[in-house]
């Protein structure tokens, strides 16, 4: 049936390895499907954002930027709402929507979006953590290609 859980994991399957196999055009349907069975059948919200951050992946191989962006942006303000702003993956969510802006050129959101989860990341996390890591360079990358950045960016 439908609501049971293995089919949705054996779709989940087919998506990743339709992806690790460079098929992203088919891993897109299959992601597709996914979000909509679960939105569908009233899955949680952390279901649901997992399967529209599975969906901004494929968006994103596939080129389609944009679109990736507006996923990753309603997932970071899900998981917002959802976890709050110190729950690890709220961090990821941040990171990935930072990440989608700074490669669209959109370094002042970029920029603001890491000064305010920067500081959340480095005192969840610690120093040295990888997320708080990848967020730092997501900023240094941001201030590089920001032709106005100035030293108060830093």
């Amino acid at each position: 049936p439908e609501g049971h859980w293995i089919p949705g994991a054996a779709m989940a399957l087919l998506g990743s390895g339709l992806s690790s196999a460079d098929h992203h055009e088919d891993a897109l349907s299959v992601e597709e499907a996914i979000l909509s069975m679960k939105q569908r059948l009233g899955a949680s919200e952390e279901n649901v954002l997992v399967a529209q951050s599975n969906l901004a992946v494929t968006y994103g191989e596939l080129g389609n930027m944009e679109k990736a962006l507006s996923i990753e942006r309603d997932v970071y303000s899900g998981r917002l709402k959802l976890n709050g702003e110190e729950y690890p993956l709220t961090l990821q969510a941040a990171y990935n929507y930072a990440g989608s802006l700074v490669n669209l050129r959109r370094l002042k959101e970029a920029k603001s979006l890491l000064r305010r989860t920067m500081p959340v990341a480095r005192r969840i996390f610690g120093e040295r953590n990888e997320v708080t890591l990848r967020m730092r360079k997501a900023y240094a990358v941001a201030l590089y290609k920001d032709d106005g950045a100035t030293l108060d960016d830093v």
